[in-house]
C-alpha cells in the first residue's frame, strides 16, 4: 500500500485478494456514461456457454480484446462476433483506475488490455468458475461494481471449497492476483432493486491483462 489514504477502506479477503470500499464511487458516472457509449457500439448479449446454454448475464467488451463464449468454447478475440468489427477502445479511465486500484492492491505497473462489462438483471447469476483463458497469471483481475449491491462469491481454489458471500455495493473494487488468482468465484442471484445510477441493474467492470 503506499500511504494511508486506503488503509481504513481496505478489506484483505485472502492473500493477494482485497475489497476497495466506495473505491470508484466518485468516477461511477462517467464509468456509467461510458458503458453507455460502448454498449452502443457493441450490443449487450447473453452469449452461449459451450453446453448450449445462454448466460442470464448479458456481456459485451472493451479493449485490444473481448472474452468471449460460444459452442466453440472460451477465448478472447479482438473482433465482436456480433458487428465482425474491432471492440470498443477501452476508455482512458477505465485504465487508470484499474491500476490505481491494483497499486493500492500492491500490484505495479498494472496495464489492462480486455474489459469485460457484465449487466445483470434480477434474477441474473454467475456461477462459481475461474478466470484462466488470459495467456499467463502473473497479472491481477481487478472488478468494479457499478449499480445494485451484489453478492459475490469468493471461494478457493477446488471447485467445491464453500465460497464467502462478500455484499458489493456501487463503487466498491474488489483486486485478487498472486496466490489468489485461480479462484473459484461468482455472484449469486441479483435481487430485485432501484440504484439512482443504473436502475434496476448492476454492472460490473472486470478488467484483465488478457495477453
Amino acid at each position: 500500500m503506499t500511504g494511508d489514504l486506503f488503509r481504513d477502506t481496505v478489506e484483505p479477503l485472502a492473500e493477494g485478494a482485497v475489497l476497495l470500499r466506495e473505491f470508484a464511487t466518485a468516477e461511477a458516472p462517467a464509468l456509467m456514461a461510458a458503458v453507455t457509449n460502448i454498449a452502443a457500439a457493441s450490443p449487450f448479449r447473453h452469449m452461449t456457454m459451450p453446453g448450449g446454454y445462454d448466460m442470464s448475464v448479458a456481456m459485451t467488451n472493451c479493449g485490444d480484446l473481448g472474452w468471449v463464449t460460444d459452442r466453440r468454447g472460451y477465448r478472447y478475440d479482438p473482433v465482436d462476433p456480433d458487428t465482425g468489427r474491432s471492440w470498443p477502445s477501452m476508455p482512458p479511465l477505465f485504465a487508470s483506475l484499474a491500476t490505481r486500484a491494483a497499486d493500492a492492491a500492491q500490484y505495479a505497473d498494472f496495464t489492462p488490455d480486455a474489459c469485460l462489462i457484465n449487466r445483470y438483471e434480477p434474477g441474473a447469476r454467475l456461477s462459481l468458475h475461474q478466470d484462466k483463458d488470459e495467456r499467463d497469471f502473473e497479472a491481477p483481475i481487478v472488478s468494479i461494481s457499478l449499480g445494485l449491491p451484489a453478492t459475490f462469491l469468493f471461494g478457493g481454489l477446488r471447485r467445491k471449497d464453500r465460497p464467502r458471500r462478500i455484499r458489493l455495493e456501487s463503487g466498491d473494487v474488489v483486486v485478487w492476483g498472486g496466490p489468489s488468482r485461480l479462484v473459484y468465484h461468482g455472484v449469486a442471484p441479483l435481487a430485485d432493486g432501484d440504484d439512482p445510477l443504473t436502475g434496476g441493474r448492476r454492472i460490473n467492470l472486470t478488467l484483465r491483462k488478457a495477453r
